[in-house]
């Protein structure tokens, strides 16, 4: 409890590395993770330092290592982790390191361009092969005999939109097919129609085109298949031959030359079908070849990772030490817990042995003004917690730690606003499944952040579940549901006579009947209390939140103020470790005067009420109190306090002609006879109850300038005398220099902050009650017009209707709201609750995290693990 009660003591220490050993010390030193180092060469930039160019290589080795991943991660293939240990590498391996990376690197750099120009040759000789088998079709008789026609048209200006006041005086023969000239090749399918239409605007019709498509995939080796197509075009001169070819590289159409002789043609297609067969059979080889290098790089791309982490973050290390001028001797600062300088000095001494030295590494304690950062001693039951504050801030060093405190108040927080057995313990299931199996789950290295964020705080969704089954069973809440385990206190409040005579009326005329409970008729006092939690018959009373309102409203009030009374109690805690005794005289004693007057004066009454005002009248401690009829209003009674309005000692009456008669005796001798109906209410707790009020709101007003002045003055009195002034405990008010002004303006803000927050933190508190209230009655709906609907109907049809909704409708609605959506929504509140309403009263969470030299914290963060 000590060590995360308070943060540990650290020490600064001096280290004093022979440059020989000084590489394996700090590996031995990461391995430990217990050594904060400080850079002693901030002034320097990254290229003046020792270990520069080790760093770049290690920065050129990483380079490598990321190109090998990315073409891994190309291929699709799986990269397993590697989870045994792995020492750090000895600078002496790092050419080794380097050759077996640079090799691997223009291996597969050479493979890459030479599957890229075997894949490119192997998809031009597939087009070829598809031009010579479709240019027979294109080039016959008929086609080439529309090819003359056309151009001809053309010619004579009968083709196209091009051919108005273009048309000659003359008409041209018909072209002979002989003249034609043509050009063949592969254009995408997609843009067939447009390639076509361009040609024949810019040849005004002179350039006759055919197209087929090219229904054999002509890249064998892409995943993707692209529709491609062969065309001819015919024209006539030389002349168009370089206008077309122009357009074709526009287009990024491909040109292939075929020979006109039908001969040559087929024995240039047989000669090209043996090359693609050939060259496919390369290219399988060298895929296969590639493929058998990618397996063997993923097998050892995460061991190659981390020896090169480690590498480059001792090297990264030791250029944060200073040299001394013989170059032989490097110095190191570094933050170091007082517990485990004994671990710190053998890690060097095992680093001096493994490094072959045969002078050890020094190691002193050094005495120092400067501000040490915070660490807590964790396990992973307690890491949850710590986040939770963490997140709003770093504790100060040695400061009061609120997460003890939080591993029993945030849950049970939560479950107050939860509260629902029955959600609980789905809730309580995860969290467990999460538990039992966290070594298997810890071993598969999920990188998904949401399920990292589930996982990491498994035991608070754990504690956060048994808080919910407790509160749930106090609300006697299941599903919506109550429970009755031990019989229920309440009768039914109507008389038998009257259910007799509704009974002959007839059944509708009893279903108008609202079943409520008033206390003085309704209650059965043989019986007494409901042995635990709320009794179950309040689920079916009509005046159900007339009772649970105020219920739940008092309880938060009652564990908002005890939460912020046992903040300001740990701020005493604070003060005692930084030995201010003005703080604790003249802040910590006059916050709980006013705290005590007002908000814990309500909540004693608050109990008084709960504990002296029963059902019926009764005497106890030998005074005669009234029933819950009679009981004094709280918020009349605040009113009045705040207004300093006397209290008359008598009861209020408003006759109501009951039966049942009380002899009451007041404090002044008078004599009244109270029955149990007659409405009153009491005026006084107490005698003299206002003159002790007005001293209350004394002391709390006299309270609030003693917070605003009297420690500004001592802190400037201290300082005209030049006497040592403690302006703060965080890091950057160590040698602030004294500003009365700013001292000033600081206390306003502290004693402005918290006599308002004493006000909107208990109203901040009721959200308690209202999530409680919203958690209960969506249950509620959720039940009604859900699944009371299927348990109405009969028969197989009812069966399977209560089946299906239940599963596919009620199951899912119940934990993606109610759980899901109600449990982040009650989460965030009690986050705010500690943040806002009890942190603040005593924690500053100014400080620095401890972050020290680890391997493991390095390593996590490279398996994407950590942040």
């Amino acid at each position: 409890m000590g060590s995360i009660y308070r943060s540990e003591h650290m020490k600064l220490c001096q280290i004093f590395f022979q440059s020989e050993s000084a590489y394996q010390c700090v590996a031995e030193l990461g391995e430990l993770g217990m050594a904060q180092f400080i850079d002693l060469n901030e002034e320097q930039n990254s290229y003046q330092r020792k270990f520069v160019n080790e760093v770049r290589r290690c920065e050129e080795m990483d380079r490598k290592i990321t190109f090998v991943e990315d073409e891994i991660n190309k291929d699709l293939v799986p990269i397993p982790d590697y989870n045994d240990h792995i020492p750090a590498p000895q600078p002496k391996h790092m050419g080794e390191m380097e050759a077996n990376l640079e090799k691997l690197e223009e291996e597969l750099v050479q493979i890459n361009k030479n599957t890229k120009t075997l894949k490119t040759n192997h998809i031009q000789l597939l087009e070829m092969k598809a031009v010579l088998e479709h240019v027979t079709s294109l080039m016959d008789h008929q086609s080439k005999r529309e090819a003359a026609m056309s151009i001809s048209e053309a010619a004579r200006g009968e083709a196209g939109p091009f051919s108005v006041g273009l048309k000659q005086e003359f008409d041209k023969p018909v072209r002979d097919e002989n003249e034609l000239k043509f050009v063949t090749g592969v254009i995408k399918r997609a843009k067939s129609i447009a390639f076509e239409r361009f040609l024949w605007r810019l040849s005004r019709a002179k350039v006759f085109a055919k197209f087929v498509q090219i229904q054999e995939k002509t890249d064998l080796f892409s995943h993707e298949y692209e529709d491609k197509c062969v065309f001819i075009l015919f024209f006539s001169g030389e002349q168009l031959r370089s206008k077309v070819k122009k357009i074709c590289d526009g287009f990024q159409a491909k040109c292939y030359t075929v020979p006109e002789n039908p001969a040559e043609r087929t024995k240039l297609l047989n000669n090209i079908k043996i090359q693609a067969n050939d060259m496919k059979a390369v290219i399988e080889k060298t895929l296969d070849y590639r493929a058998k290098c990618i397996h063997t790089a993923a097998g050892n791309l995460r061991k190659w990772g981390i020896m090169l982490l480690k590498l480059k973050s001792i090297f990264h290390t030791l250029n944060m030490f200073s040299v001394d001028v013989t170059q032989k001797c490097l110095i190191a600062e570094c933050w170091v817990p007082e517990a485990d300088i004994a671990q710190v000095k053998n890690s060097l001494h095992m680093g001096t042995i493994h490094s072959g030295s045969s002078v050890p590494a020094i190691l002193n304690e050094m005495e120092t003004e400067k501000y040490p950062p915070t660490y807590f001693k964790l396990n992973k039951f307690t890491q949850g917690f710590q986040n939770i504050v963490d997140a709003y801030g770093i504790a100060s060093y040695r400061e009061v730690n609120p997460a003890p405190w939080t591993i029993i108040s945030f849950p049970f927080l939560f479950a107050v606003m939860f509260g629902d057995a029955g959600h609980g313990i789905i809730m309580l299931l995860a969290a467990a499944g999460f538990v039992i199996f966290e070594k298997k789950l810890i071993s598969m290295k999920i990188k998904d952040e949401i399920f990292n964020t589930f996982f990491g705080g498994r035991y608070v969704v754990l504690l956060m579940g048994m808080f919910a089954i407790y509160t749930g069973l106090i609300y006697n809440d299941f599903y919506s549901k109550s429970i009755n385990m031990f019989g229920s206190s309440w009768t039914n409040p109507y008389p038998k006579s009257l259910l007799e005579q509704m009974d002959k009326q007839g059944a509708e005329s009893k279903t108008e009947l609202s079943l409520t409970f008033p206390p003085e008729n309704a209650f059965d006092h043989g019986y007494g209390p409901y042995p635990f939690g709320v009794d179950p018959v309040w689920n079916l009373a009509t005046n159900r939140l007339n009772f649970l309102n105020p219920m739940k409203m008092k309880t938060s009030i009652l564990l908002g103020i005890s939460q912020m009374a046992f903040g300001i109690l740990l701020s005493l805690m604070n003060h005692i470790g930084n030995r201010s005794v003005v703080d604790i005289i003249f802040v910590f004693i006059p916050q709980c005067l006013f705290l005590g007057c007002i908000f814990v004066y309500l909540c004693l009454q608050v109990i008084m009420k709960w504990i002296f005002f029963y059902v019926k009248p009764a005497i106890i401690f030998g005074k005669f109190y009234p029933g819950s009829n009679c009981a004094p209003s709280l918020l009349i009674g605040l009113i009045n306090m705040f207004m300093v309005k006397s209290r008359d000692p008598t009861f209020a009456f408003d006759i109501n002609n009951g039966k049942g008669k009380y002899n009451a005796t007041l404090d002044d001798g008078t004599k009244y006879t109270y029955t149990d109906y007659d409405q009153c209410y009491l005026q006084q707790w107490y005698p003299n109850q206002s003159l002790v009020e007005i001293i209350l709101l004394l002391i709390a007003v006299v309270s609030v300038p003693v917070m605003l002045l009297v420690k500004p003055f001592y802190i400037r009195w201290r300082h005209s005398r030049g006497l040592p002034v403690d302006l703060g405990h965080g890091p950057e008010d160590e040698h602030g220099e004294f500003n009365f002004g700013d001292v000033m303006v600081h206390q306003a803000i502290h004693t402005i902050e918290f006599v308002l927050g004493c006000v909107s933190h208990t109203a901040s508190y009721l959200r308690l009650w209202a999530l409680s209230l919203a958690h209960a009655q969506l249950s509620d709906v959720l039940w009604t017009m859900v699944l009371r609907m299927s348990l109405k109907m009969g028969g197989w049809g009812g069966s399977a209707a209560v089946t299906i909704i239940f599963y596919f409708i009620f199951s899912i609605l119940s934990v993606c709201i109610l759980i899901l959506m109600e449990g982040l929504s009650a989460f965030l509140h009690a986050i705010r609750l500690h943040w806002v309403e009890f942190q603040s009263k005593f924690y500053g969470g100014t400080g620095i995290q401890f972050e020290p030299f680890s391997f493991t914290k390095i390593i996590r963060v490279y398996e994407g693990l950590d942040q």
